[in-house]
């Protein structure tokens, strides 16, 4: 019996911040979370009010799953696809007026190791591709007008494995945060990796691996990722592997 209350304990650790909460989120995914069409964007306006923040009118299609709901706000405008999973435990996840996420992507936070700086901030008139995944135990801020292409990938977490004697789940995680400054655009499968600044009015290529900071307004490809061209006007834009 203990270890059946253990378990369940663990579980509603990660899923509400508290057992009220729990009951009352989940409630209302039960009622109403499953509602298609614009009936069902409508009361989930009006309803999801009470578990999470709203700075005004936003749509959350059915089928979208929260968890710590308390701890996400949405902007104006703000458009949750179908099949989007926003898990923002516990130092959340804000999205900025107007931003879109497409269906299947995930904007996961999860911090069960404490890290200091986790949470995800997404700015205005942004787009988060379809199957996205953004993980953000050190923390991902991502700018106004940012888009990113299918299957891109933003992992401001990594493993630590220098022991070889030491299995490498036991050797603890690094988290440095990344940032994705205004205007950039996420080639369909590109990856960012932890501690990276991807600077302003940058492009990253399709299937990128990115380990390192992107100057802004340059073009950048391969694995690992290298500048390909500078973005000055100069010259017309060459057609790139973008999605």
């Amino acid at each position: 019996m203990s270890s059946l209350i253990k378990t369940l304990n663990l579980y509603l650790s990660r899923q509400a911040a508290g057992f009220g909460r729990y009951l009352l989120e989940q409630t209302l995914y039960l009622l109403v979370g499953w509602i298609p069409t614009l009936v069902g964007i409508a009361i989930r306006g009006v309803l999801y009010r009470l578990i999470l923040r709203m700075d005004g009118v936003a749509a959350i299609e059915n089928g979208v799953r929260l968890r710590f709901a308390n701890y996400i706000r949405l902007g104006r405008g703000v458009y949750l696809d179908q099949g989007v999973y926003l898990h923002a435990m516990p130092n959340g996840i804000e999205i900025g007026d107007e931003t879109i996420v497409m269906h299947g992507a995930v904007l996961h936070v999860y911090n069960f190791r404490n890290m200091p700086h986790s949470g995800i901030k997404i700015g205005k008139n942004s787009l988060v591709g379809e199957y996205s995944v953004i993980r953000g135990q050190g923390g991902v801020t991502i700018g106004d007008r940012v888009y990113t292409s299918p299957f891109t990938q933003i992992i401001a977490v990594n493993h630590v494995f220098a022991d070889p004697q030491r299995p490498f789940i036991g050797q603890g995680i690094t988290a440095e945060g990344i940032v994705i400054e205004d205007d950039v655009w996420l080639g369909a499968g590109a990856i960012i990796t932890d501690g990276v600044r991807v600077g302003k009015g940058a492009v990253v290529a399709a299937g990128a691996v990115v380990t390192k900071d992107v100057p802004p307004h340059t073009v950048v490809g391969g694995v690992p990722a290298r500048i390909i061209k500078q973005i000055d006007g100069s010259s017309p834009e060459k057609v790139l592997p973008i999605y």
